[in-house]
Parts: C-alpha cells; structure tokens; sequence
C-alpha cells in the first residue's frame, strides 16, 4: 500500500479520521487513530460548551478548550500526526484556526464554506499543514488560485466529502441521491484539476475522499481511481475510544437504513441524521429556540431557525437524545457492535491488501526472452 504523505508528514497508513462535533471526535479517539498509523483529528466545533468550567466566555472557553484537547491528544500519542477541523461557517473560525496553529497542530482541515482566508492565519515558522475541504473540482481550483494569488500558498492536501458524508453536507439536496455527484465521480474530476495545479507549481498535492467509506474494499476502490487516502468518521463512532456517550453510539447501533435521512439544518445546508422524535417534533414545527446561547454560526438567524443546532448536538453528545439527534454517514446503519480502533485499522488493512494481492495476481506477467 503506498503510503499518504502530507508534505513532510508520512501517514503509515493513508487513513483521517473525520472531525465530528459537537464533541463526537476529541483527544480519546484523534489519539487511538494516531497511535494506529491513521490522522486524528480533534474537532473545534462547540468546545466552548465542552470546556465551561474554564471561563463563562463561550469564545474564550472554546480557546482554552482547544488548547487542552491538543496537550491530551499529544501526551496519549507523542509520535502520532494529530489534526484540527475548523467549519469556516462557525463565528470563532479565526479563534479556533488560529489556536490550532499556535499549538502546534500537524494539520488544519476546513470545510463548510470555501476557507478562501486560511492561509492568511499561518504564523512565521509555522509548519501546521493546511488542507481545506470542498465538494468538487470547481471548489479545489477556486482555493488553489485564490490561496496562491493571495498569500503565495498552495494546499498541503485536499479533503473532496462526497454526498454520503455524515452532517452537514456541500451539495443541492436533489444532488445528494445524483450518481452524477457521487465520490467515484468526483475523486478522478478533483484529481486531474489537481494535478495541472501541481506541474505548474511544483507541489504534491494528495487528494483524499470521504463520505460513505466504510470498508477496506471501498478504500481500495476509491484509491484506484486516483485518491492518496481516504477520511472516514462514522466508521469510528462505534468505537471504545470515540468521545461521546455510550448512549450516543447505541443511537448508531440501533438505526435501521431506513432511519437515515436528509434533513434540514439551521446552518443552511442540508445535512444527513439518524431520525429520531427530536427531528420529528423539529419537523411538525413543534421544536423552538428559546434563545440563541453563543451565536455558534455566522449566518444562523435564530428567529427563523427551527432550534439552536450548538445545543441540539451537545444534548447528543451527553447522551440526551431526547432533546439531540446524531449526525451519521449513510453507512451508520451497518454498525453492530462496539470496537477498538486497533481492531478496525486491523480489518481495513487486512482486507485492503488482500485485494491489492488479488488485482496484483490478475496482471498479465511478461516474459523477457
């Protein structure tokens, strides 16, 4: 298996971890993937809320929140690459990104919304790799020249989060279920625009899918068709080391395909859940905000939304399910039991190089003389 190499990180084997929030992927499991050879990656969404007891100031909590994630991830894996994701739709984006390179993350990753500005937060000296999150090749080019033009950056990496991603999602709902906009689709699209990109500049630039990657054979797949790696989140959710509740994870335990569903986020994209009475009482118009508590997001207007998605998605990270929902990948359905990271790298790997030894068995051998 060739190896993921992020400028001068060498990722053992080609795996992130996606950042799910709130609270879902912290220190606990960010530093069992690193520990296995994958990227952890610690989110920043709502750290705030996590970290109360540090400052009643929701933004300054958030800061010291993440300082504290990053020291725990760093002291449970010394050798392991640990990474930040950022949304850029979040009003502390510039706090968080910031803090992440100030404490010397190995990488930021950022998506929801085009982080045309990410470069600008680099400081002197910083060696925080850089790797934004887009949704198609059109998004990738629009990043590349405007980070190359505006701060003489090119990306370390680039995340492409097909339509089966967990959360918040970068498509048109009627381009969810379009095959025309599935990740086999749009990997080879990204990676052809990539790498013009990388003859003019001189740069490797890796390509990593996500979304609806669940298996050692659907890693295998999608790397054939041009990815240096995969990211995957749901897949890690089941695990001992995953950061929510034990009644969080049992959400993704029981959920049937058919409770998978494509709902409507006060964000302003639409978003894949496991439903629940939560979201049905949302969708009866029956769930109101009360107020809005820190003004999580930049274009949440809270008189129109249909409930406060920071408080929702901390209910669910402590388990209270009753006023929460959980944000999954289409493939949280086949989720049967709880893991250890270990054993999860263990299957992916076994079953990747057994296809890698099968394809390798097919080609023709050539004889010379």
């Amino acid at each position: 298996m060739k190896k993921l190499t992020i400028g001068n990180l060498h990722i053992a084997f080609p795996i992130i971890q996606g950042g799910m929030g709130v609270g879902i992927s912290l220190h606990g499991l960010a530093a069992a993937v690193a520990n296995q050879g994958g990227v952890g990656v610690i989110s920043s969404a709502g750290l705030g809320l996590l970290y109360k007891k540090l400052s009643p100031d929701y933004l300054k909590a958030s800061i010291l929140g993440l300082k504290e994630e990053l020291k725990l991830a760093r002291e449970k894996s010394p050798k392991g690459i640990i990474g930040v994701n950022v949304m850029v739709a979040m009003s502390n984006y510039a706090d968080m990104v910031r803090t992440a390179i100030h404490e010397k993350a190995d990488i930021v990753f950022s998506g929801a919304g085009l982080p045309l500005d990410l470069p600008s937060f680099c400081e002197k000296g910083s060696k925080t790799k850089l790797v934004p999150i887009v949704s198609s090749s059109r998004a990738a080019k629009i990043i590349i020249e405007k980070w190359k033009a505006n701060f003489n950056y090119v990306p370390d990496a680039i995340v492409v989060e097909g339509p089966k991603a967990g959360g918040h999602l970068g498509f048109k709902t009627e381009q969810i279920f379009d095959e025309a906009y599935a990740i086999e689709k749009l990997i080879p699209q990204v990676v052809e625009t990539v790498r013009e990109y990388e003859a003019r500049y001189g740069k490797t630039i890796p390509v990593i899918a996500g979304g609806g990657i669940y298996t050692g054979e659907d890693m295998y797949n999608i790397m054939a068709l041009g990815a240096s790696g995969v990211q995957m989140g749901t897949r890690f959710v089941t695990t001992e080391e995953c950061d929510a509740s034990p009644v969080f994870k049992q959400t993704y335990l029981d959920a049937d395909e058919k409770d998978i569903e494509i709902i409507k986020s006060p964000v302003g994209m639409p978003g894949r859940a496991i439903f629940n009475k939560f979201l049905q009482r949302v969708k009866e118009g029956k769930q109101r905000p009360m107020r809005c508590p820190v003004h999580c997001i930049k274009t949440c207007d809270i008189t129109k939304s249909p409930y406060c998605i920071i408080s929702a998605l901390y209910s669910a990270f402590k388990g209270k399910m009753e006023s929460g929902y959980a944000f999954c990948g289409s493939n949280a359905f086949r989720a049967k039991k709880i893991e250890k990271v270990q054993d999860i790298f263990q299957e992916l790997r076994e079953k990747y190089h057994e296809l890698e030894l099968k394809n390798r068995l097919k080609k023709p051998s050539i004889l010379i003389g």
